[in-house]
């Protein structure tokens, strides 16, 4: 090589490290602390060893479609059939005495409540355990404050969510929880403080949490030692009230054919299948669909992915995309599937299969979407693609943001999934065709929401409520 050649070489690489420095610098990486299950966190709010709550190591990540998940996607969370190992009463027995006043206040301002609130908003809290590796906003408590910090949380940590599926607290230390608010697909993921990197940790399994659109009645789970036992778990009650259902029977996969993104999410939620999307950004609500893998008249086990083909409408705010886009289908390889159906990829709402391999890089996990700063706990981010959502009933609570086209009435209780749809059938279960645009004219009630008790239910097959019209 001549000198020139060398000279020239040089010059195109100090080019390129210099181009490279500048896009870094418009986008740099989060960082992010891992938190393994049994480690205990260094300035806790709550004293780990007191039996607040346990973890479990009988989980491993599983599988994802897009890395930002609405909290109410079925089988996003796990149960178990101890649901004793979350003791709510203990944690406000805690929060309410008068000589923790000073850790209550702090404890309260993460969540935008006042400490007169604390009894009232634990018991609109539901516990759960997690089944992917969860970013979120943690909190420790330092010098009477609560001090943020960004964590990757391990899948088999239990947790309490909101009414609107969202992360409130962790259960064994009691710290308080919001959701991640950076770039899911620009972080830097750093084991440290004895959280080494656990088995089948992967950047393909981290995930993000965004809002429900509308407030849960109950939250379909999947037991993390049976995977064939769903729990349909009315939402603030700690597993006294559960009720089961078989997450092997077949879900038909309804027909969502030129409705938009934001119905067919919710169509299938209703039948008890998640909703998938592939690319770097959630598509926009009213990105119309053009086509699902599997097709529609298939039949998938609770929790599966649907893959949706949109086209049109760009991306969603948090997915950074502005023009028009197609979201393909993924490799039809890599899952059991009926004979009648092309084969998605496994779900990690889906009871089967863990992801094992290798551990992903820390840094480099999917592209995805951002998650947009919350209100309150049940208030949605601000760039969430959820359609808007009812906030918790509190003077304190900024308001909702109005609800995007094609999402229900805000102040309607749902359910986590519903009922299957009849094998026989590939319309979605509302009374609309699946065919038609989402309604746009109904008035969102005024009344507010409910959360319905378990007790009066008898054991189901599936997830047993429907969307409340």
């Amino acid at each position: 090589m001549t000198l020139r050649a060398f000279m020239h070489r040089i010059t195109v690489l100090a080019i390129f490290a210099l181009l490279l420095s500048g896009c870094e610098k418009g986008n740099p990486l989060t960082v992010v602390k891992a938190v393994a299950v049994g480690v205990p966190s260094l300035a806790p709010f709550f004293e780990e060893n007191s039996g607040l709550g346990r973890d479990t190591t009988a989980v491993r990540s599983q599988p994802v479609q897009g890395s930002l998940q609405q909290g109410d996607t079925p089988g996003l969370y796990g149960g178990s059939k101890q649901p004793t190992i979350w003791d709510v009463a203990k944690l406000e027995r805690f929060l309410t005495d008068p000589r923790n006043h000073q850790k209550a206040q702090a404890w309260a301002g993460v969540l935008n409540i006042g400490t007169a609130e604390i009894p009232e908003y634990l018991h609109r809290l539901t516990p759960v355990l997690l089944r992917h590796d969860t970013l979120v906003k943690n909190h420790d408590y330092k010098k009477e404050k609560a001090v943020p910090y960004n964590s990757l949380l391990q899948a088999g940590i239990s947790i309490l969510v909101d009414e609107q599926g969202i992360p409130a607290v962790k259960c064994s230390c009691g710290n308080p929880l919001r959701p991640f608010e950076g770039d899911t697909g620009r972080i830097s993921v750093q084991f440290e403080d004895g959280n080494k990197k656990w088995a089948g940790y992967e950047r393909e399994s981290v995930v993000a949490v965004k809002p429900a659109p509308r407030k849960l009645a109950r939250i379909a789970l999947v037991d993390v030692q049976e995977p064939a036992r769903g729990i349909n778990r009315p939402v603030g009650s700690t597993g006294e009230k559960d009720t089961t259902f078989n997450t092997k029977k077949r879900r038909t996969v309804p027909d969502l054919a030129g409705t938009t993104f934001a119905r067919a999410s919710r169509v299938l939620i209703d039948a008890g299948l998640a909703a998938g999307y592939a690319g770097q950004g959630v598509p926009s609500d009213g990105a119309k669909v053009t086509a699902t893998d599997p097709p529609a008249g298939a039949e998938l086990p609770f929790g599966q992915y649907v893959m949706l083909t949109v086209a049109g409408g760009g991306t969603s705010t948090s997915g950074g995309e502005t023009g028009p886009t197609t979201t393909p289908p993924p490799p039809s390889s890599g899952a059991k599937t009926p004979p009648t159906s092309s084969p998605p990829k496994p779900g990690s709402s889906g009871p089967s299969g863990s992801s094992g391999g290798r551990p992903g890089e820390s840094s480099s996990p999917p592209p995805s979407s951002s998650s947009g700063r919350p209100g309150v706990s049940s208030s949605p981010p601000s760039s969430s693609t959820a359609p808007g959502s009812a906030s918790p009933e509190k003077s304190s609570s900024p308001p909702s943001p109005p609800p995007s086209t094609g999402s229900p009435p805000s102040s309607a209780p749902v359910t986590s999934s519903a009922p299957p749809p009849p094998a026989t059938t590939s319309v979605p279960p509302t009374s609309r065709p699946a065919t038609s645009p989402p309604a746009t004219s109904e008035p969102a009630t005024t009344g507010p929401a409910t959360t319905e008790p378990a007790t009066s239910e008898p054991a189901t097959d599936g997830p047993s409520s429907t969307v409340a019209a």
